[in-house]
């Protein structure tokens, strides 16, 4: 994966490949009269995981929605593998990419493995009966997610954090080159966060091309190989995180002051949001650092007299 035009207000292909697993030409997309996805052009390599940034309402979802066919857009293309996703039934689209929503509540209380097994239907026909082939599939896929032994077990009264590795696990079942993830981390405790974002990245290492909504900057920062950043609809930056999460990239798409650094214990770019300034704010600032932590802070606090 190579990155090129990597600051762009027309969002075209940061992520130039050869062959492509995704790729995304001039897409616009309006709900009712509000237009969502404004000329949005971005190429995902094989083997990547990209991270979807921005404020609420910049297209992220949407754009997710598009790229697994729930949604034409009104213009452009989506491709999967060299596939207009736009041209295939759903159950075709189905075999090429697989969604974690966002919501993870389940309304029945099917065993978890019931769920996991939901993943295969795009794989089987109308009349055709389970094949060794599917078990071999749910079964891996469960290994894969750590919920073999909640297999049994109403999908209702399992935690949060193993419901998403479940609904991972029925998107693994689905035997797809792509997995779409909208919110992974929402909702989780740290813990969960970060146990699901390793799964993903493993994934990602075995040869999926992941893209994921994430609201978290410095889940998004430690955890993709590169960010794009939407905001009104358009891409305002795409590419690696230290290129992407800039001062001036997030005071344009969130209209907040950060310091950007990098952590001391990872070295993954690091955001700290900053409190509005206030003209005649006029009490004394204690800045608590270490290791070259506050160096940034004491320079921009001094600049701002």
């Amino acid at each position: 994966m190579s990155d090129s035009d990597s600051n762009s207000d027309s969002g075209s292909g940061p992520f130039s490949d050869a062959d492509p697993a995704i790729r995304l030409d001039g897409v616009s997309l309006s709900l009712g009269n509000t237009r969502i996805l404004d000329s949005v052009s971005v190429d995902v390599g094989d083997g990547t995981f990209v991270g979807l940034i921005g404020p609420n309402g910049a297209g992220k979802t949407t754009l997710l929605r598009t790229l697994n066919g729930a949604l034409a857009p009104d213009e452009g293309a989506v491709r999967v593998v060299g596939e207009d996703v736009h041209a295939l039934s759903s159950k075709a689209t189905s075999r090429l990419v697989a969604t974690v929503p966002q919501t993870t509540s389940v309304t029945f209380d099917f065993p978890v493995r019931e769920v996991v097994r939901m993943g295969r239907t795009p794989h089987r026909g109308r009349f055709e009966g389970w094949r060794e082939r599917d078990d071999e599939a749910v079964e891996s896929a469960m290994r894969r997610t750590a919920v073999e032994s909640l297999a049994d077990r109403p999908v209702t009264e399992v935690s949060g954090g193993e419901r998403q590795r479940v609904l991972i696990a029925r998107a693994l079942a689905q035997e797809t080159p792509v997995l779409l993830l909208d919110e992974p981390t929402a909702s989780l405790d740290i813990n969960h966060q970060v146990r699901t974002l390793e799964l993903v990245s493993d994934l990602v290492a075995d040869g999926t091309t992941a893209v994921a909504a994430i609201h978290d900057l410095n889940l998004a920062a430690h955890y993709c190989d590169a960010l794009v950043l939407l905001s009104g609809g358009r891409v305002l930056s795409a590419g690696d995180p230290e290129t992407v999460l800039t001062e001036g990239n997030l005071r344009e798409a969130f209209d907040a002051e950060a310091v950007v650094s990098r952590h001391p214990v990872t070295g993954s770019v690091y955001v700290t949001a900053l409190p509005p300034s206030s003209d005649d704010a006029n009490g004394q600032v204690h800045v608590v650092g270490g290791g070259g932590t506050g160096a940034r802070a004491l320079h921009l606090l001094s600049a701002a007299g």
